[in-house]
């Protein structure tokens, strides 16, 4: 089959023939027909995150068809069309797993990082970490919904109640949990990089009441902000914008150097958290959620070739939506 590949972080992925995978116990092999471009796979690639195995096929926001099942698969069945998210293994054993909580699971396993994943013609896949997809959605619109979806809404439910939402970096999560926000009655301002008037423009489209700069200040102060763009100078930012008692989530695996700040700003028992992973209730939940409001995702499909272009793309800031691969 067809596969980019990561030899090394930091340098392009290679398109090369690989060996078709054959699924192991418990494991369904599934042809692959779209492939999100997350922001996590660019930090995979460019090093940021540094436990990759190598070389990787790299990918995490998979939809396809199952075409084969290993010994002990029962959950689904040939033709079956699913998705295939970041978490992609969990012990089941330790605290966190016993609790409720695996997405904090003391040995995971992550698609696309230590696990091959979907920027490929095939990938094999733990039947237990699969979800279906909804018919109502092509292929490609279904992608951007195993992660930016998934990690977007357990952000937004980490801000709680809030009215008045602030959205950090307005990319692909962003577009899905605004949409999700607004179908709750939330007001949401969408702050983006200087001068990226594109991006505000989409913003109010989806019906963002302000969309502005993320150096400026909101019109007014916000309950709660979620920050998607891995800019550690954001933090201060959102909680000078942030009123007494409010959240602000930190909605990305990873993020530069938060500076130094007065107190002032975290004054006021404002909360700061991360988000980190997802549980396989969250897909179960968001995946049910998402045909209701109805979320519509903006993509924009490329060759599986054209990975580098597309990573590039996303790492300048060039992309609305989300870009997908199609083998």
């Amino acid at each position: 089959m067809k596969a980019m590949i990561l030899q090394r972080c930091g340098q392009p992925l290679q398109c090369v023939d690989i060996a078709k995978p054959e699924p192991g116990v418990g494991q369904v092999l599934v042809e692959i027909r779209a492939c999100g471009v997350c922001r996590t796979d660019l930090h995979v690639v460019d090093g940021d995150l540094t436990e990759p195995k190598l070389p990787l096929v790299p990918g995490h926001e998979i939809v396809g068809h199952v075409t084969g099942v290993g010994e002990g698969a029962d959950r689904f069945q040939v033709g079956d069309r699913v998705g295939i998210p970041w978490l992609g293994h969990t012990c089941g054993s330790c605290r966190y797993c016993r609790g409720g909580r695996e997405n904090l699971c003391d040995s995971p396993g992550f698609t696309g990082y230590q696990i091959d994943g979907g920027y490929a013609e095939y990938t094999a896949a733990d039947e237990n970490f699969c979800f279906r997809i909804h018919g109502s959605y092509s292929d490609a619109e279904a992608a951007p919904l195993l992660c930016a979806g998934l990690i977007g809404h357990r952000s937004l439910r980490m801000a709680g109640e809030a009215g008045a939402l602030g959205i950090y970096g307005f990319g692909a999560a962003a577009h899905i949990v605004a949409q999700v926000a607004l179908h709750e009655g939330r007001k949401v301002f969408a702050f983006t990089r200087a001068g990226d008037k594109a991006a505000q423009e989409f913003a109010l489209s989806l019906g963002c009441c302000w969309a502005g700069s993320s150096e400026v200040s909101p019109p007014e102060l916000l309950d709660a902000a979620i920050v998607f763009a891995p800019v550690g100078g954001l933090v201060p930012a959102a909680l000078r914008a942030t009123r007494k008692g409010g959240t602000v989530v930190l909605g990305g695996i990873h993020m530069s150097e938060i500076p130094a700040m007065p107190y002032e700003i975290l004054w006021g028992e404002r909360v700061v958290r991360s988000v980190a992973n997802l549980t396989r209730e969250d897909g179960e939940e968001f995946l049910a959620l998402a045909p209701r409001v109805p979320v519509e995702t903006h993509v924009v499909e490329m060759p599986l070739a054209e990975a580098n272009r597309a990573l590039a793309m996303l790492r300048e800031g060039r992309l609305t939506g989300a870009a997908v691969l199609v083998p």
